[in-house]
Parts: structure tokens; C-alpha cells; sequence
């Protein structure tokens, strides 16, 4: 870091991990963004975009989630420096994958890091939030907390905020496929019912339940079987095209279990190696050009760090 400036690395993170509906997420080492941010003479914050499907991103401060947290950030401390954000976008919006999360996440610790770091990192989080909320029109951190904390996050309440880092086994291993289209957040979102009958939620508790003492005890089995979505997978699945065919392949293959990585277009798989989660990855891959579909393949361990400075 430089006096006046500072580059910041956040990476991709998967959220809604099956059972974990709005409450489960976990950071992946890529993609990721990376932030250039500057001090400037006058207020106000100046935006500018390059990388993955850049130009489909608004630079109006207050609708784009690296600008809007960076706002909060400053109206919470009551300072009126400005700031020149250039957002190197890794994390194509609207894949699934935490695009937002991973700039307002970069956003907020390059910001406090200049101002001197008079915010701790958990308090960075609200603000992180309220940048992602642009784009999903709602208060979430499933995506944000990851990107902020890195390795697994279970967030036990929103109201109040309470935010529980889980166990991440040694051997567990992420892989996400992202095929080449895009599903809108918001729209992803409103396709969902308000209500959920009481089977499916008592179902999704137990679930939910299984799936963190799976990672407590690095129980694979009982991941695998936890892993079941009765909320959003089903409703969501029929914008992905080919969905429960690339996800079957992903299991028949040996991955631990396969969902919608957030609102979709992209599939997590957790494999119990590092070899088999790149094999995993190469089947999915494979099933979506079957489907007529191109899609590349992230296959990494869970990230467990925060936010990278680069300089």
C-alpha cells in the first residue's frame, strides 16, 4: 500500500450451499476482483470498470455495490474524503458466484485501510452488505461475510447480526462451473414463494442441522446426504438448462454433493480432494457441451483468508 493508495484482492464465494438457504456461504480462491483505490483532493467517489463483462455495470456511485458500501462506510464515520475506484472485474456479474459481494467486500477494506483502519473487520460487514443489496434488493450475507472473512460462514440471524465461522474439513474441496449465460439476482429472487410448507421446513432444518455437524466432525457422508435444497433449487433448477443432468454427472463422477451456487447460472460440487474435485469439474463441464452449452470450471480448496492487499 501506498500512502494515497491501495489494490485489493476479494475472491468469488458460493452462498445458499443446498440446505443453507440465505444463511450458508463459503469463499473460493477464484476468480476474484481486484480494487484500485486512491485518495483524491475533492469529495465524492469517481468509479471505473474493466475486466468480465464490465460494460454491463453501472458507475453510478449509489447503484453499483462498490460504490454504495463505500457510502455507507463514509456517512457511518461522518467523512466526506474522496475516492478514484477502478473495479478489475474477475467474478462475472450475474453468475452466481458472489460478483458483487467480491467488490464490496474489496471496496470496504481498501476504504477503512486508507482512512487508517478505524473499523475492525466485523464491522466492515454492514457495509459490505448494504453495497450488495444493489444488486439482490435485500439485506444478505451469505455472499458478502465469506468474501469478508473467507472459509465457511453460517449466519445463525439477521436480526440481530450473528455471524458463526464453521469448521472447514482438511480434505474438502469446492468446485464451481459456471456456463456462459446470465440469470439476474433480483429476478432470481422474486421467482421464489414467501411461504414454505412445514414438511419441507422441518426437512430443511434437519438438513441444515446435518450439514454443519458434518463439517464439525468432517463427516463426507453426511454432508453428501444433508445436501438437499426443498426451498430454492427447485424452482430455480428450471432456469438452468440441463441442470439435473450436469448435477447427476457431477455425483455419478464423486463429488460429495452438487447444487445452484447462489441465484444461478453456476453449480457448486464439494469433492473430498483436490483431484477429484478437478475431475468433478471436467464432467460438468463436459455435460454442458453436451447441452450445447461452453462453461469453464473453478476447482480450488475453500479460502480461508480475508481480503488480499496487494500494495
Amino acid at each position: 500500500m501506498k500512502n494515497n493508495s491501495i489494490s485489493v484482492r476479494a475472491t468469488a464465494s458460493v452462498a445458499n450451499v443446498s440446505c443453507g438457504f440465505d444463511c450458508i456461504g463459503y469463499a473460493i480462491t477464484e476468480p476474484a476482483d481486484i480494487l484500485t483505490i486512491k485518495l483524491k483532493d475533492s469529495p465524492g467517489v469517481d468509479i471505473t470498470l474493466s475486466g468480465s463483462k464490465a460494460d454491463t455495470i453501472t458507475t453510478v456511485v449509489k447503484y453499483n455495490t462498490a460504490g454504495k458500501a463505500i457510502l455507507s462506510l463514509l456517512n457511518t464515520l461522518g467523512i466526506n474524503q474522496g475516492f478514484n475506484v477502478h473495479i478489475e472485474k474477475g467474478v462475472p456479474p450475474g453468475s452466481g458466484l458472489g460478483s458483487s459481494a467480491a467488490s464490496a467486500a474489496a471496496a470496504v477494506v481498501g476504504v477503512n485501510e486508507l482512512l487508517g483502519k478505524p473499523l475492525k473487520l466485523e464491522e466492515l460487514l454492514l457495509h459490505g452488505m448494504a453495497g450488495e443489496a444493489v444488486a439482490s434488493d435485500g439485506f444478505h450475507a451469505d455472499n458478502i461475510a465469506p468474501a469478508l472473512f473467507g472459509g465457511i460462514i453460517l449466519i445463525r440471524s439477521y436480526d440481530p447480526l450473528d455471524i458463526l465461522q464453521l469448521p472447514v474439513p482438511e480434505n474438502l474441496f469446492s468446485t464451481a462451473v459456471l456456463p456462459d449465460f446470465v440469470i439476474n439476482t433480483r429476478d432470481a429472487r422474486n421467482i421464489l414463494p414467501n411461504r414454505v410448507p412445514l414438511k419441507s421446513a422441518v426437512e430443511q432444518a434437519g438438513n441444515l442441522a446435518g450439514f454443519t455437524h458434518g463439517l464439525h466432525k468432517a463427516d463426507f457422508d453426511l454432508l453428501g446426504r444433508s445436501m438437499v435444497d426443498l426451498f430454492a433449487e427447485p424452482i430455480r433448477a428450471e432456469l438452468i438448462p440441463g441442470y439435473h443432468i450436469v448435477q447427476k454427472v457431477a455425483m455419478d463422477t464423486g463429488a460429495i454433493g452438487c447444487g445452484i451456487a447462489g441465484s444461478g447460472p453456476a453449480l457448486f460440487a464439494l469433492s473430498d480432494s483436490k483431484e477429484m474435485a478437478k475431475k468433478v469439474g471436467s464432467a460438468m463441464v463436459e455435460a454442458f457441451k453436451k447441452n450445447g452449452m461452453t462453461s469453464i470450471a473453478y476447482s480450488s480448496s475453500i479460502h480461508k483468508k480475508s481480503p488480499d492487499i496487494l500494495d
